[in-house]
């Protein structure tokens, strides 16, 4: 599901606010967080992005504009909202990127935070990552409707479906959206079909597909179709390509070694974000 999120963030600005669901790793990374701090969040140690306090679903960057990570199906929708509201409220020129997958769609909050960004007319993109299961209902099994952008239709948001396995495509259709949005502040809607290889957790073997429809969606991974399109219209070599995987390889490997060396959050941190200052017991 690579193409999504690195083209999305590379159609919108540094200052533009990003907040994502679970799969946030992918997200944080591209919005310019280091691996070091991501690896570190997953080992749960204070040089984590958050501090080591909320682990592989919570990674967060107030610096960067990545405002999460969120465990809860579809309970970020409308944070993303209220992020898209405070830009309205401000007048600032700025854009909120909203990233969930198929399963939310089903979540009341997520109706709920549709209709008040169409009727206060927010500066916000809605992109469902529908990678076709979530967990392991498919998408046919779990909404009535055939097309998940046919959501967006009922609260009278515009809504278009890109290729989500199309670097270019995702970039392109996110940028007119945003140019849009900047010129007059309106929300709109994304469904960005993708496809997950591997299983939901590892707990799941994916015995709902077969390995046919897998092989499928593998033969135009967005990874060997970027490659391809670059090598043949001379902007990367084979060998470049290469050094690229080699150094992206050593850097995950050098921020292991860079987690397990960080400290463990000390002990009187432990109740640190948990209560509204004042309000500790």
């Amino acid at each position: 599901q690579e193409a999504v999120v690195a083209g999305a963030v590379a159609a919108v600005r540094d200052d533009d606010y990003i907040i994502t669901a679970y799969r946030d790793h992918a997200h944080a990374l591209a919005r310019g967080t280091s691996a070091n701090a991501c690896m570190a969040e997953l080992f749960g140690k204070e040089t984590g992005c958050s501090r080591g306090l909320g682990g592989s679903m919570h990674f967060f960057n107030r610096q960067n504009h990545m405002y999460g990570g969120h465990a809860i199906v579809g309970a970020h929708v409308p944070l993303a909202v209220g992020l898209a509201f405070s830009i309205k409220y401000r007048d600032e020129d700025r854009v909120t990127l909203c990233f969930f997958g198929d399963g939310a769609i089903n979540q009341g909050s997520f109706h709920e935070a549709l209709n008040l960004a169409a009727l206060y007319k927010l500066p916000i993109v809605f992109i469902c990552e529908n990678n076709l299961f979530a967990m392991g209902t498919s998408v046919k099994r779990s909404t009535s409707l055939k097309q998940i952008v046919d959501r967006a239709e009922g609260y009278d948001i515009p809504g278009e479906i890109v290729d989500g396995m199309n670097f270019r495509e995702v970039r392109d259709k996110v940028a007119e959206i945003v140019d849009s949005i900047r010129k007059e502040p309106h929300p709109a809607f994304l469904e960005v079909r993708t496809y997950r290889y591997r299983g939901h957790s590892m707990s799941d073997p994916a015995s709902y597909r077969t390995k046919l429809e897998l092989e499928k969606y593998r033969l135009d991974d967005p990874i060997t179709r970027l490659r391809a399109q670059l090598t043949r219209e001379g902007k990367l070599t084979n060998e470049q390509f290469d050094l690229l995987d080699k150094r992206s390889k050593e850097m995950v490997l050098a921020s292991v070694k860079f987690a397990e060396a960080s400290p463990q959050p000390p002990i009187e941190k432990l109740h640190d974000f948990t209560y509204a200052d004042g309000a500790k017991p």
